[in-house]
């Protein structure tokens, strides 16, 4: 077979093909229906459409292109791909991270368990919540408050913080109504269907974007994240994380160790970890780049783009990097939120764009949509990521250019007419209050 350099992607985005064309691979791609482009058929040599997340509809699929035209690795950037993916692998015995590995990633139960087993010491107490008693059983054993979530979703969807035992019926009614609904409100492909629930780690809360080189892991960056303290809901990012020294080194040790524990050999992965009374703890992982526009802050922060090492890697078309990047400025991502209401108008986004410190403007809100609370990272009506000379400047920045450029004109549910404003969270208000005083 000739498929020297050739790479079966399941799942992608348009920037995932072009970067892997871009690198000189050969791409076969495996894409859902609702997510294919003519931009991924324009610049892939094969583009196989069918719901990738079904191993009965891949596995046949796979087993032919293996044959014609070959492949030498399956590879996943994407939640909904990375379980096929890494059974493709397995079949054909082509390495990469295998199906029991990126298990422990993709199902925060499996992952729970196994570090537990594993690492007693750093995990958190969890157990799977199956009937309403479940609740009041593990609020005995845990405290309160408690965390309930899915454990197959991303983007803060269906997370629901236990507070007491009066507010066990609320949380399990939440609970029995996604049960069985599908998450495709965006970008995932999933079905709800089993929750957990977790000790509440009461700190602030990071990300770490690393990569594995052979079992040598380097934290590429710590990011700083804006939360909202009632849903979990993610209302900014920034790098590098405002942290000192000692943080720093706890935060990456906590996490090289998790790697190790989980078996992570080769490539990226996106850690969140709270930084509790006990020191730092993971909270959930992901064998993949972030979200959130997260590699883009990265890459204008330090320089280094995780999605072109990701798939550059296994091929070894890139080199190893060192132990301890240094970030040359600031970026951040800044949410844009809403009162209830309707999206009038969305005006500025082309001017934000043209300029220089503006890394991206992504407004998912049209006019005409709905706007609702936020609960989950799906209710904000888009994002701004902008560079600073450092962490502090570049949060201020993008609050800046909400308030100055990007406007989201909406009509509010009594008929007042309001514009979207940037969300705000811990950690936020200290560096657009310094903007001001200047």
């Amino acid at each position: 077979m000739n498929h020297a350099r050739t790479v079966l992607l399941v799942g992608a985005t348009d920037e995932t093909v072009a970067k892997a064309a871009a690198l000189g691979l050969r791409v076969l791609l495996l894409q859902h229906p609702t997510k294919v482009s003519d931009g991924q058929r324009r610049l892939a040599e094969a583009v196989e459409v069918l719901d990738y997340t079904r191993w009965d509809l891949v596995e046949p699929l796979a087993r032919r292109l293996r044959a014609e035209p070959g492949f030498d690795l399956a590879l996943s950037l994407t939640e909904p791909g990375l379980e096929n993916a890494a059974r493709i692998n397995d079949l054909f015995g082509l390495g990469g991270t295998s199906h029991a590995v990126t298990l422990r990633f993709r199902d925060k139960a499996v992952m729970r368990r196994h570090l537990a087993a594993h690492d007693p010491a750093g995990a958190v107490r969890a157990a799977p919540l199956r009937e309403r008693g479940d609740l009041a059983a593990f609020g005995a054993l845990a405290g309160h408050p408690f965390i309930v979530k899915p454990t197959d979703a991303t983007a803060s969807i269906g997370v629901q913080r236990v507070e007491g035992p009066e507010d066990a019926e609320r949380v399990w009614r939440a609970v029995r109504a996604l049960a069985g609904t599908r998450t495709d409100r965006v970008s995932t492909l999933f079905v709800l269907r089993d929750f957990l629930m977790e000790e509440y780690v009461d700190g602030p809360e990071f990300s770490v974007e690393s990569f594995s080189f052979a079992g040598r892991h380097v934290v590429v960056a710590i990011t700083e994240k804006f939360t909202d303290p009632a849903h979990f809901a993610e209302l900014g990012h920034a790098v590098p994380a405002r942290l000192d020294a000692a943080d720093q080194e706890r935060v990456r040790g906590t996490v090289c160790r998790f790697l190790d524990v989980m078996g992570m050999r080769d490539g990226v992965c996106h850690t969140e970890i709270r930084l509790g009374p006990g020191g730092p703890r993971v909270i959930e992982s992901h064998n993949r780049v972030a979200g959130d526009a997260i590699p883009e802050l990265v890459e204008a922060a330090y320089g280094i783009d995780l999605m072109t090492l990701a798939l550059a890697w296994p091929f070894r078309l890139a080199g190893e990097l060192p132990e301890r990047p240094r970030a040359h400025a600031g970026a951040s991502v800044r949410a844009l939120v809403g009162d209830a209401g309707t999206v009038r108008a969305v005006e500025g986004v082309a001017e934000a764009l043209r300029l220089a410190d503006v890394i991206d403007v992504r407004i998912s809100a049209k006019p005409g949509a709905a706007v609702r609370p936020v609960r989950d990272n799906w209710d904000r009506l888009g994002l701004v990521a902008v560079t600073g000379a450092d962490t502090t400047a570049a949060v201020a920045r993008g609050a800046r250019l909400v308030r100055e450029t990007v406007r989201v004109r909406l009509t509010l549910a009594d008929g007042t007419e309001a514009l979207a404003r940037v969300a705000t969270a811990a950690g936020t208000e200290s560096a657009e209050s310094a903007e001001v005083s200047v």
